[in-house]
């Protein structure tokens, strides 16, 4: 039905114009400022179109963004109950390779770290240069070695099944500069990170 009215006001638009215009009406200069202004809203039209669309994508991704932050939030908050209650650790899958209580906490921590290099990578504000220069430094110590040593095959199967190019870089990047620093040498132990804390003399001084 409103189809049909559609088109009835379609056929009937010419009528009404010739009765409600002035009799002297030059309808030929009418037509060509129509026309003229028919082609003026063309580009206007697109220009509108084409910010509908990427404001619509802008939306999209800052979904998505948020999507991937809840998601880190809840592992973190995981990882941390984790952290804090050994009983809860036999939650996650074993390592895979064999480890102590205290190198599980220290790898579960080390993950977060590069959970959050992660996401500034893939987010643009971690170049390339910049994060190969971060885990030059980072990989100079033993405990995370055995972090990507343990989990490289897992992050590296689930990128690879994933659609985000960056994190695939990511992954690309990171195994690189693991296998350059295992051929530098061995890393820094955890026991040697820092020297012993000083102790006060048995006697101590003074009047």
């Amino acid at each position: 039905m409103s189809g049909l009215l559609f088109a009835a006001l379609i056929v009937a638009t010419p009528f009404l114009l010739q009765a409600v215009s002035p009799g002297d009406a030059n309808w030929g200069k009418l037509s060509e400022i129509s026309q003229a202004y028919g082609a003026v809203s063309v580009p206007l039209s697109a220009a509108a179109l084409a910010g509908v669309v990427a404001s619509l994508a802008y939306q999209a991704r800052q979904t998505r963004i948020a999507q991937e932050d809840a998601h880190r939030s809840t592992h973190r908050e995981l990882i941390l109950l984790a952290l804090a209650s050994p009983a809860l650790r036999p939650c996650w899958e074993p390592p895979f390779v064999p480890m102590t209580s205290a190198e599980w906490e220290r790898i579960a921590f080390t993950n977060l770290i590069m959970s959050g290099w992660e996401n500034a990578f893939r987010l643009g504000s971690l170049s390339d240069d910049q994060l190969r220069l971060t885990l030059r430094g980072h990989f100079s110590g033993a405990p995370a070695r055995m972090h990507w040593a343990n989990a490289r095959d897992s992050w590296i199967e689930l990128v690879e099944h994933g659609t985000d190019r960056r994190a695939r870089d990511f992954a690309r990047i990171t195994e690189e500069c693991f296998q350059a620093a295992v051929l530098a040498g061995p890393g820094v132990q955890a026991a040697d990170y820092f020297i012993p804390e000083p102790t006060n003399g048995a006697g101590g001084g003074g009047s």
